[in-house]
């Protein structure tokens, strides 16, 4: 009874207890990383499909709007490519990549201006995106001229 009392106290040190928290957030990252990239591959079909239909049977509504929505497509593909690269530097590193994390934030906002309807979209929406551009690439320039630093 003892032994077990003793057992049962060591599981409760905080040693263990890091232990086990490091244990599940690399069984969640894998998971994440799993299902990324079922997130990709549907993403792909998606593209696939889309393209094959627009190709074999297109439609009179003009090329223009097809070609944004197979940039946005193409683009979504990248964004859970460059997220599956954030989960995947993680399990890595055990580090959490903010310069990654902002391109990949980058790239979100950029597809979002593409794919963006001027017709329909306020002004305001614009101009939040303007300031949501300005501050990520001024966090970007910040993050990478201290990462540079670090590496001289």
């Amino acid at each position: 009874m003892r032994k077990l009392i003793k057992r049962f106290l060591g599981f409760t040190s905080d040693k263990s207890f890091i232990y086990l928290i490091e244990i599940t957030e690399v069984i969640v990252s894998k998971l994440l990383a799993l299902l990324m990239l079922i997130v990709i591959f549907a993403c792909l079909a998606d593209l696939a499909i889309f393209i094959f239909q627009e190709i074999l049977s297109p439609e009179v509504s003009g090329f223009s709007q097809t070609l944004f929505k197979t940039f946005g497509l193409f683009l979504n593909v990248l964004i859970a490519l460059e997220i599956l690269e954030n989960i995947t530097g993680y399990l890595k590193k055990h580090v959490l990549q903010v310069e990654l994390v902002i391109v990949t934030s980058l790239i979100a906002i950029a597809r979002k201006i593409i794919i963006l309807d001027l017709k329909v979209t306020e002004g305001l929406e614009i101009i939040g995106l303007g300031f949501a551009i300005l501050a990520l690439s001024i966090s970007y320039f910040i993050i990478r001229s201290s990462n540079s630093k670090k590496e001289d």
